[in-house]
């Protein structure tokens, strides 16, 4: 499956990233202990006042915190976003709005 990626920074700043992944509940299963992992890694903090943390609140704190000279710079880890965003949410379009805070697929 190809999977179109977009993450929206801010209004001067995106990236436009694809994925071709093969989704199976065993990938998706993986690539949400990715987002955990990553999510405990980079220090991230939930966005709700409830302190629940959701996939999605996973995807875009990850993204948040991997930031935009990240992402734009080193192609692998733009690379592996993508890839584990592709398969978590099993999407052929994923939207990723940093500053509306939502993603959308």
């Amino acid at each position: 499956m190809r999977s179109d990626v977009t993450i929206i920074f801010d209004a001067r700043r995106r990236l436009d990233l694809a994925a071709q992944v093969e989704p199976t509940q065993t990938s998706a299963d993986a690539a949400r202990q990715w987002f955990d992992t990553a999510w405990d890694t980079l220090g991230c903090e939930p966005l709700r006042p409830s302190g629940k943390v959701l996939l999605l609140d996973r995807i875009m704190g990850v993204a948040d915190a991997l930031g935009y000279d990240v992402l734009s710079t080193d192609a692998a880890q733009a690379q592996t976003f993508a890839e584990h965003a592709a398969l978590a949410l099993g999407k052929p379009r994923i939207t990723v709005d940093l500053p509306g805070l939502t993603v959308g697929y």
